[in-house]
Parts: structure tokens; sequence; C-alpha cells
């Protein structure tokens, strides 16, 4: 099972290790999904020492068929991380407004890259400002790093292999938009309304609740009532790719680190019309229809 140590970092801990002589490199990737972006925020105060990342632009690729977040280029995901100084095999901390969606995208996306050295701030910048803890409206330019891009430590799905995971039967694919999202009921930002045909629905308010993730245990119950089985593959999708690598981390903590991400997600699979889409109820496990 994926230690929680090894995954997530309270805001005590976190603390201590800045006080510390080697501190971890602090990233904040705070993000709207609509609306200004983080950096006005990361401006108005942040964590000491922390370097303001962009979601949009340094940790994904552009928007197009390939979902509205789609995997970066690796060589320029490795100029992006190198910029804000990390470094290889030093410890990365992310936090975000503290929802913790665009900290588990950029703790997903740095794992995929093949630095495992990286933790979320659990409660984000929120849970800092909470405690008392400094804040700082100075940008610092840190040392360039030397991180080094491995792309694939972490599991990809694409569309493809979505549909055949949500057919088989001998696995889940768990679609973690809102309930009326995936029944159909309204779409706010893509084209077509839906879900994956044979995805079951495990909205994230479900497993995690203001950015703070409930014991293993616990999450463990939550996946297992979408479908997860034991020794059985699991993926997760959302509308880009940002909520469902939230899952992803939430998947790690429930001792699920082969857990796999649907990156481009629903943006991606209804950008190709022959793709099927399914509406209304679907129970974990049944079987796609056209």
């Amino acid at each position: 099972m994926s230690g929680t140590e090894d995954l997530l970092v309270e805001v005590d801990r976190l603390a201590a290790e800045l006080d510390g002589v080697t501190p971890p490199t602090l990233l904040d990737v705070r993000w709207r999904l609509t609306g200004p972006p983080g950096r006005a925020d990361y401006a108005a105060g942040h964590l000491p020492g922390a370097v303001f990342v962009d979601l949009d632009t340094d940790l994904c690729g552009p928007p197009g068929a390939a979902g509205r977040h789609p995997l970066p280029d690796p060589a320029a995901l490795q100029a992006a991380l190198r910029a804000a100084g990390v470094r290889a095999g030093h410890p990365v901390v992310v936090y975000d407004g503290g929802d913790g969606m665009s900290a588990a995208r950029a703790w997903w996306t740095l794992r995929w890259a093949g630095h495992r050295k990286v933790r979320l701030l659990h409660g984000g910048w929120p849970a800092w400002v909470a405690a008392g803890l400094p804040i700082s409206t100075e940008a610092p330019v840190p040392p360039p790093g030397d991180v080094e891009v491995h792309p694939g430590a972490l599991p990809v799905l694409d569309a493809a292999g979505a549909a055949r995971l949500a057919a088989a039967g001998d696995g889940a694919l768990v679609d973690v938009r809102a309930g009326a999202r995936y029944r159909g009921e309204t779409e706010p930002i893509d084209p077509v309304a839906g879900h994956v045909p044979g995805a079951a629905n495990l909205p994230a308010p479900e497993y995690v609740a203001e950015g703070r993730f409930p014991a293993a245990d616990a999450l463990q119950r939550r996946f297992a009532a979408a479908g997860v089985v034991a020794g059985q593959p699991v993926g997760a999708y959302c509308g880009s790719g940002v909520t469902a690598a939230q899952a992803v981390l939430a998947l790690h903590l429930a001792g699920r680190p082969d857990a796999a991400l649907y990156v481009g997600s629903w943006s991606n699979w209804v950008a190709d019309p022959s793709r099927p889409v399914a509406v209304g109820e679907q129970p974990a496990g049944s079987a796609p229809s056209a």
C-alpha cells in the first residue's frame, strides 16, 4: 500500500521541513476552471519560497482534440520544471487554493514524468493560512533545476483503453464528475452530455471534502461501491483530467498505485463523434451500448 506520508504532507510537518537544512521545493499551482488565473492569487500571498507554476501552460499541452488538459510535451515540461527549480531526486511539495484538484494534477504530472518525491499539501493554501503560518508576496527566482523528465512512470489511458476497461467486466472505469453530468442531464463545458458506456459514477465529493481525504479504509469502501475490486484494473476520468488526477491520488491512498488516468477524459472522448455516448443511470460493469 502507498504510504500516506509519501503522498500528503500536513502543514505543521511542512513548516518544520521548510525550517530545515534541505527544504523541499514548493510549487504553487492555484488554478480555476473558470475565472481569473491563479497567478493573481499567488502575487497576493503565498508560502515563503514557493514558485508559481501554471497548470494550463506549464503542466499541460495545448487544448485540442486530445482534450482540454492533455499530456504536456516532455521537453516543454522539463523546461518549465527546471525554471521552477525542480531538482533531480529532491523533494517537491505542491499546493493549490484548497480543493486539491490542480495540486493533484501537478502531483500526478511530476510522478508520471518520473519524479517520485512529490507530495501534496493536505488542505492547501487555506490550511496554511488557518494555521497562522508565515506568508510572502516576494516571488523568488530559484536556481535552475536539473530534473529530467522520463514520461510514463504512471499508467495512462487513451480513449481506446478507457473503452476497453469500461467494457471488460473485470475492471472499473470511474467517472468522477457530478451525477447530472454523468447522466447527461447537463453539460456546462463540453459539447456533448453523457458518459463513457460502462463507466461507473463516483462524484469527487464522495471521496474528498474541501481538499482533504478520509482514511484509507473509507476510501477503499467508497471506491468498492463504484466497482473497484482488488486485483482488477481501475482507471478514472472527469471532464479534462484534473479532478480525475485527484481520484488517482485517492486511489493511491487506498492502496491502488496501479490506477490509470484517462488524461483526455470526456473532453477527448466527445472530440470524436463516432464514439458512443451513454446517458442515464448505468451500473458499474454493464456492457457499453452504441
